[in-house]
């Protein structure tokens, strides 16, 4: 194949991998990384790069699955366990995934607050933008269109070349001792962890690359597209922890950034009241419309999957009504619920932990479907095998800790 005919064929299966990827910084992991940095300043960033491969080896699963097999997330644990199982698993999803896109809202509600505009306006109009771009789009538009929103979170990684942090500061901060006897600190460490492996993330990306058509022959691109994702996805949440590292000097004290108006407020000495206001608008609001189409995404997949009823961007609404009411349906809650609550800080807490309970179940329920599901000539290696095995234990335990941190336990 000629070097054009490659060119194009790789552009056309790019995709899935860097939008799950953009999506999973969201607002609720730029909040995480802006607290790691005012807190603990460079000591966490060295976890962001450990974070990498992490995530590649968790999501390839997830790509070489679904090219393999041509079923999304939920068909194949109907498939292979049970439709109990699948049933059982979608709904711990859609609990995620409100949960999830409540955090998006809020994320929204609070940029647009930066500049005196309502939630009771802002939340609405990104709602109807979000539910306008599904129904009226196919698979590739919708996919061009959040790749180009996400790419607006790269306004995080010029915030942080601003802040000109010297090699030596970043690396002596990065490798400085550990304070894993400290409580807070340790909760940082598993609130990233989590921040990274996101469960709508497997039913997403699954059901993308099924969807938009990949065949064994797109593996090796697809896996290019997810590897570029993983390290573009923690390069932003790096670029959050420099900014307000440099911004705050964070030491251990007790500085907390827990919402949008506090981030900007902590960027101000760095970049001015107006840069840190614009840089952190355009970055929350790139995160947090991509993530809120693959979440809704990656509910209306699972569903229809499960239930066995025809879902798919291509179809339309008359032929898949299912799939376009469950992506209207979880816009639609997501979006009630930050306008009808108090606390936003709550609902984000809240969202944490649901992720922190389903984080062991959805990963354990991957290594067993790569076990099964996958063709023999594609299976993982037993070296392969216990080192996946070994990251998604690792990454369900420290989803437990942060889960006892947050109860108070």
């Amino acid at each position: 194949m000629g070097g054009h005919a490659w060119l194009r064929r790789a552009l056309w299966v790019i995709g899935p991998g860097l939008m799950v990827m953009l999506a999973d910084t969201d607002a609720g992991s730029v909040i995480t990384a802006s607290q790691s940095g005012a807190r603990w300043g460079f000591r966490l960033l060295a976890l962001q790069a450990l974070l990498v491969p992490v995530l590649y080896l968790v999501m390839e699963l997830t790509v070489r699955l679904g090219i393999t097999t041509g079923k999304g997330h939920a068909a194949l644990i109907r498939e292979r366990f049970g439709a109990g199982w699948a049933y059982l698993s979608v709904a711990g999803l859609l609990v995620s995934v409100v949960g999830a896109l409540v955090t998006e809202f809020a994320g929204i509600a609070g940029a647009g607050e930066l500049f005196g505009v309502p939630r009771a306006l802002t939340v609405p109009a990104a709602a109807a933008l979000l539910v306008a771009l599904v129904v009226s789009g196919g698979y590739r538009r919708v996919e061009i269109v959040g790749i180009t929103l996400g790419l607006f979170e790269l306004a995080f990684v010029g915030a942080a070349l601003y802040a000109h942090p010297s090699a030596h500061a970043l690396a002596s901060g990065a490798l400085a001792r550990q304070p894993l006897g400290n409580g807070s600190y340790l909760s940082l460490v598993a609130a990233n962890v989590g921040a990274v492996v996101m469960p709508w993330m497997l039913f997403y990306q699954q059901g993308a690359v099924v969807d938009k058509g990949l065949q064994e022959r797109h593996l090796r691109v697809a896996r290019i597209d997810t590897a570029v994702g993983a390290l573009l996805t923690q390069l932003v949440m790096g670029a959050v922890l420099v900014a307000t590292a440099v911004s705050l000097g964070g030491s251990g004290g007790a500085r907390s950034l827990r919402n949008v108006g506090e981030i900007s407020t902590a960027l101000t000495p760095l970049l001015g009241a107006a840069s840190a206001k614009l840089v952190l608008a355009l970055g929350m609001l790139g995160a947090a419309f991509v993530a809120g189409i693959v979440v809704s995404l990656a509910a209306a997949w699972a569903v229809s999957e499960a239930t066995g009823r025809p879902g798919s961007l291509d179809l339309g609404v008359r032929r898949a009504p299912l799939f376009y009411a469950i992506y209207v349906g979880a816009v639609g809650a997501g979006a009630g619920a930050v306008l009808a609550s108090g606390s936003l800080v709550r609902l984000a807490v809240d969202v944490e932990i649901v992720n922190a309970l389903l984080l062991p179940f959805v990963l354990g329920m991957l290594v067993l479907l790569a076990r099964s599901a996958l063709p023999h000539t594609h299976r993982l290696t037993r070296p392969r095998l216990a080192t996946v095995g070994a990251v998604t234990s690792a990454a369900a335990l420290l989803g437990i800790l942060w889960l006892g941190f947050a109860l108070g336990l």
